[in-house]
């Protein structure tokens, strides 16, 4: 979900849009400012990491949630392949990052498949190469091998999911960019 400070957004330095969510520290740069009061942020949209301040002491969720990307809840129809691996399965909830899914295929982590996802009845379903990460009774956790941002109509169909409305830099007050 994205994240705000004291009842602000906070908005992407980039891309100016309001979905950045709190990571985990990973140079040691991001490891000194967030003694400092200032933590990693990563914008949703546009992949961009960034520093912001901190006001208050980071609560358990926020510590053990390593999620880069908020997750939707869906319940869409795909087909997978890879190798000698064929399956169809139910999607659970998507990021940008990646999904989880239902399907009686059986899958090892690391397997690569190519996946697809039927949006609506009506269009060609969305293509994406994807990773297995984990496998287990809530299903298989893919990671999407590009960026789903490069994909407009999976993008456009998180966005509008999600409930994330595009702003326009001029409608954003100068105190919630992040530095």
């Amino acid at each position: 979900m994205p994240e705000s400070i004291m009842g602000r957004q906070i908005v992407c330095p980039q891309c100016r849009q309001d979905s950045a969510v709190r990571v985990q520290a990973q140079s040691p740069r991001e490891f000194v400012a967030s003694l400092l009061w200032r933590v990693p942020f990563q914008c949703q949209q546009c992949d961009h990491r960034f520093l912001a301040r901190r006001v208050s002491l980071p609560s358990d969720s926020q510590l053990t949630d390593r999620r880069e990307y908020m997750r939707i809840p869906v319940k869409l129809s795909l087909s997978f392949s890879g190798g000698r691996v064929r399956g169809e399965g139910t999607v659970l909830d998507m990021s940008l990052g990646g999904c989880i899914i239902q399907s009686e295929t059986h899958v090892r982590v690391d397997d690569i498949f190519y996946l697809e996802i039927i949006l609506a009845k009506d269009e060609p379903p969305v293509e994406a190469a994807a990773i297995v990460r984990s496998v287990s009774t809530r299903g298989i956790a893919f990671k999407f091998l590009r960026r789903a941002q490069e994909d407009k109509r999976l993008t456009a169909f998180i966005q509008t999911r999600s409930g994330s409305a595009a702003l326009s830099p001029s409608k954003i007050p100068q105190s919630v960019l992040a530095e």
